[in-house]
């Protein structure tokens, strides 16, 4: 079946981030419900095979070869262990989690990325053109400026947001080449050790002073740990910029590329449609990596420990068909390129507020957009754009 122009767009953005990307998504497709591939492991692209394997904490790790918590442990230290997969990770994830409610997030998007969403759409209805990436991108910078307590000079200057976002963005750079291996060089960790020192210089003092209605003065409160608490900035910076921000450009142009803007101008009670949409189509991180920790049988296939198991999200999510706001619910993909089971995105209910707030935010002026440049990242961690103009028709 011939693509259509979204397709398009999505496969090209994909093959710009890593050309191998595409090759690997669609070996997916053979890869129902799980199998084995040289060289790479095992390759799970059914939804309720991969929930099961997220779900399945006794024999599957994220601290070995192939998760990320391996990596990671490289470059923060022992106590990723625990406070990845260990005893310490119910008591993180229980004391983080009222951090991140629905309620919270939007009303978090709304104090700090509102006014500058109503500057784009002013900046549209003047008929100005928005970098919607770019926008994204500061959006973003603007939430981990907030969270983490990190002091801008001028706070008005978007400038100093892309430097946040591009800081994040280095370090998650560093993992890129990953997917055969989650070994890093010795120049690779201490590169990442010298971000991570920049990124949380200032976390200690905001951890002692930040009120209590900021996240690192809500963690003091929680009875989190500085270690703790500068874990779990690395881990917002990491986790929750790109993906961000890639969603909310991609999902611009999902709602371009196929007419879909026209129904929700009509219909702007579809926003969360829409936003479930985007995200499923996506799918931000393609791709979730787990470590066998002990022997298991996973439909029909005798997995042994120290094994790899890619769960390869975007295929599993884009299986249904292409985007499409009148998509009913899909129980077997529910959420999941948001992962699984205790390691569910702590951060998604911030994603859904900002890809919320973006929309409305295009919504208010009243007219459709239009795409007047479009350009792929090109040798990217996370699959986005790094350009996409758009103007009002």
């Amino acid at each position: 079946m011939a693509l259509d122009l979204a397709q398009r767009h999505e496969l090209r953005l994909l093959a710009a981030s890593r050309p191998a990307l595409p090759v690997l998504l669609t070996l997916g497709r053979f890869a129902r419900p799980i199998r084995r591939m040289p060289g790479l492991g095992w390759l799970v692209a059914d939804p309720v095979t991969a929930r099961r394997i997220l779900n399945d904490p006794e024999h599957f790790t994220l601290l070995g070869e192939g998760g990320v918590g391996h990596l990671w442990a490289q470059v923060l230290g022992d106590w990723v262990y625990d406070a990845f997969d260990g005893a310490g990770h119910h008591t993180l994830r229980t004391k983080a989690r009222e951090l991140f409610t629905e309620d919270n997030a939007a009303a978090l998007v709304a104090r700090v990325a509102g006014p500058r969403l109503d500057q784009c759409t002013a900046a549209l209805a003047a008929g100005e053109t928005v970098d919607i990436a770019d926008l994204g991108r500061v959006v973003v910078g603007r939430i981990v400026a907030d969270l983490l307590g990190l002091h801008v000079a001028a706070p008005d200057d978007d400038a100093a947001y892309r430097d946040i976002f591009e800081t994040g963005e280095r370090l998650a750079a560093l993992a890129l080449g990953s997917t055969a291996s989650t070994h890093l060089p010795e120049a690779t960790v201490a590169a990442a050790r010298t971000i991570v020192a920049q990124m949380t210089g200032g976390v200690a003092a905001a951890w002692r002073d930040a009120p209590a209605d900021r996240l690192l003065g809500r963690c003091r409160e929680l009875g989190l740990g500085l270690r703790e608490t500068e874990g779990l900035a690395v881990l917002l910076m990491v986790a929750g910029t790109e993906t961000a921000a890639s969603a909310m450009a991609r999902t611009v142009a999902l709602l371009h590329d196929t007419a879909s803007q026209q129904r929700l101008r009509a219909e702007p009670h579809r926003i969360a449609d829409a936003v479930r949409e985007g995200l499923r189509v996506t799918t931000p991180a393609p791709v979730i990596g787990r470590s066998v920790s002990a022997d298991v049988q996973v439909a029909g296939r005798r997995l042994r420990a120290g094994e790899r198991v890619l769960m390869l999200t975007y295929t599993a999510n884009n299986a249904p068909g292409g985007f499409d706001l009148d998509r009913e619910y899909l129980p077997d993909n529910r959420q999941l390129w948001f992962g699984a089971g205790r390691h569910l995105c702590l951060g998604a209910p911030v994603a859904r507020a900002e890809l919320t707030a973006l929309l409305r935010a295009l919504l208010a002026t009243g007219r459709p957009w239009r795409i007047v440049e479009r350009r792929y990242g090109r040798r990217v961690l996370i699959p986005t754009y790094a350009r996409l103009r758009i103007a009002l028709s």
